[in-house]
C-alpha cells in the first residue's frame, strides 16, 4: 500500500505565506442546466457560477492575516487575495487554486473554557476573479467565458 492524501497533507498558501489551518473548504455552485424544447431535454445551457469557502485558523496562524489587516487599515479592507492548497503524499498530488478571494471574518472566537482544544478563528471567503478556480492547473471555466474579462 502507498501513502494517500489526507487532511494532514494540505498546506494553504495565501499570497506567498504558508498558513497552517485546522480545516478548510471550497465549494463551487454551477447552475448549468438542461435546455428544453417544448418541455423535452434538448442539450444543455451554461449557468452562472460562484465559489465560496471557509478557513478555520488556530490563533498561532493569525499573524499573516493580522499584518494584512493592519496594512489595509481594517479587517474588512483586506484586498482580495489568491489562495492555493497543495498536498502531496506518496505518488498522489493535488493543487487547488481560488483567485481573487475576498476574506470575511466569520467566527472570531471559538473556545471551550474546559480547555483541551485550540482557540480558533473562522474566515469565510468568496471567489471574485474571473480566473475563478483551478484544480491541478486546469481551469474550471472555459476560456471563451473569461478571455474578455481577464486583463
Amino acid at each position: 500500500m502507498t501513502k494517500r492524501i489526507s487532511g494532514q497533507s494540505f498546506d494553504l498558501n495565501l499570497d506567498g505565506a504558508l498558513i497552517h489551518v485546522i480545516k478548510s473548504t471550497l465549494s463551487i455552485t454551477d447552475n448549468t442546466a438542461a435546455a428544453q424544447t417544448q418541455g423535452v431535454p434538448d442539450g444543455w445551457i451554461s449557468g452562472d457560477v460562484s465559489a465560496e469557502g471557509e478557513v478555520e485558523l488556530p490563533i498561532k496562524s493569525l499573524s499573516v492575516l493580522k499584518a494584512k489587516a493592519r496594512a489595509a487599515g481594517s479587517w474588512r479592507n483586506i484586498p482580495a487575495t489568491d489562495l492555493m492548497w497543495y498536498a502531496k503524499a506518496g505518488s498522489e498530488e493535488m493543487k487547488v487554486e481560488a483567485f481573487g478571494c475576498k476574506l470575511i471574518l466569520s467566527d472570531i472566537l471559538d473556545h471551550d473554557p474546559k480547555g483541551g482544544s485550540l482557540v480558533s478563528l473562522k474566515v469565510k471567503f468568496v471567489v471574485t476573479s474571473p480566473d475563478f478556480v483551478r484544480l491541478d492547473g486546469i481551469p474550471y471555466l472555459e476560456s471563451e467565458l473569461t478571455d474578455n474579462l481577464i486583463g
